[in-house]
């Protein structure tokens, strides 16, 4: 018998109630699901409205929309339904969204680039020129409502410093609109001293300098190797001066390697609730994904459901 992979937590966290409870407070958003026919997504956009989370528009082929829902014993007739073949369903959303008639946008069964295709060009309607996006997750452990909001994890590859730039200040704005109006902020590198053959050392030194002035209400330090980040002790024995040592709110990633494998492993091998969204467009975006559990599929909805109020 093959014994657990060892580094895996047994299980994983809830979404937090504190969150659940503030955006189930609020009018439930009109949802665009894109390619809203298969299983999970179905499955997902059903559990958001019973937790009063999510108004949906179900966009797709409206025939394998209506059997998968018929598989799952849910009544859809009361929502409303937008058929649009598998090409042209994100551009679908854009539409709804850019008219004020949807309030957020959540992939379904359909590749996470030509989604985004039909939402983040300017063309589409939904971005200001000159905007740059950015993914920001909320992450919990079991037993803390205290989040840890990491960027950007997801969306952007290898981003700029102008882009990275962009992403701490999405996070900062959603450490807002939650309710914390001075978050504090790491620059992850893998060490705290500015070296010029570590380019992402030299940049976050740029980016912590910038935030000054850019960010008043945010105190954002940087280079900081990821023990400085998560641990006081450790920012002590290195006699490192620091506020955001062992109280982060926010960790800005170099890049989605780093920043993916630190999401990861904070689901897989911490249990780790992790849900997040796509700041920097007229609605909020989210990504879900087949292999999300339940509890971060309804933290995303929720996120989505205040961001949405928000704006």
């Amino acid at each position: 018998m093959t014994l657990p992979f060892p580094f895996l937590a047994p299980e994983n966290a809830p979404c937090p109630t504190g969150l659940l409870a503030k955006a189930q407070a609020l009018p439930a958003p009109k949802v665009a699901l894109v390619n809203a026919g298969s299983l999970n997504p179905l499955q997902g956009i059903r559990e958001a409205v019973e937790l009063g989370l999510a108004d949906p528009i179900l966009i797709g082929d409206i025939d394998k929309i209506k059997r998968t829902a018929d598989d799952i014993g849910w009544d859809i007739s009361a929502y409303r339904i937008e058929d649009a073949p598998h090409e042209t369903a994100a551009g679908r959303a854009a539409d709804l969204a850019r008219s004020g008639e949807a309030d957020s946008i959540m992939k379904g069964q359909i590749h996470t680039s030509t989604f985004l295709k039909g939402l983040l060009p300017s063309a589409a309607g939904l971005r200001e020129k000159g905007t740059r996006c950015g993914h920001v997750f909320y992450i919990t452990r079991a037993g803390s409502e205290r989040p840890l909001f990491l960027t950007d994890a997801a969306l952007n590859v290898n981003p700029s410093v102008a882009t990275r730039k962009a992403c701490l200040s999405h996070a900062v704005r959603l450490a807002e609109i939650l309710g914390n109006p001075h978050a504090k902020a790491g620059i992850l590198s893998p060490t705290e001293d500015t070296i010029p053959s570590i380019p992402n050392t030299v940049e976050a030194a740029e980016i912590a300098a910038w935030a000054k002035d850019a960010l008043p209400n945010a105190t954002v330090q940087g280079p900081m190797a990821l023990d400085l980040i998560f641990s006081a002790a450790a920012a002590e024995a290195k006699n490192y001066a620091s506020e955001v040592s062992g109280d982060a709110d926010i960790m800005l990633a170099p890049n989605i390697t780093s920043g993916n494998a630190l999401f990861k492993m904070m689901v897989l091998g911490m249990g780790c609730c992790a849900g997040g969204l796509v700041m920097g467009l007229k609605v909020p975006i989210l990504l879900t994904s087949r292999s999300q559990q339940a509890p971060a599929r309804i933290c995303s909805a929720a996120l989505g459901a205040i961001v949405a109020a928000a704006a």
